[in-house]
C-alpha cells in the first residue's frame, strides 16, 4: 500500500475497509493505522485466509480507493 495515501487518510478508509473486511475490530484498525502488513496478517487470522490471498485483497484494494 501506499503509506503516504493511506495513513493520510486512515480515518475515511477505516470505514471503507471494516465495510469491505467485517471481521477486522475497531483495535484491529487502530493498530494497523495505515499499515499493510498489519492488515494483511488480520485478514489471514480472521478470515483464515493464506497469505498471499490476504496480499492479494489489500492490494486489490488499494488499487480500488486509487481510483475513486
Amino acid at each position: 500500500m501506499n503509506q503516504d495515501t493511506i495513513q493520510g487518510n486512515w480515518k475515511q478508509l477505516s470505514g471503507k475497509i471494516k465495510k469491505q473486511w467485517g471481521k477486522l475490530t475497531d483495535d484491529d484498525l487502530k493498530v494497523a493505522e495505515g499499515n499493510a502488513e498489519y492488515l494483511s496478517g488480520r485478514l489471514q487470522e480472521r478470515y483464515g485466509m493464506a497469505r498471499d490471498e490476504a496480499d492479494k485483497q489489500v492490494k486489490d484494494f488499494e488499487k480500488e480507493i486509487r481510483h475513486h
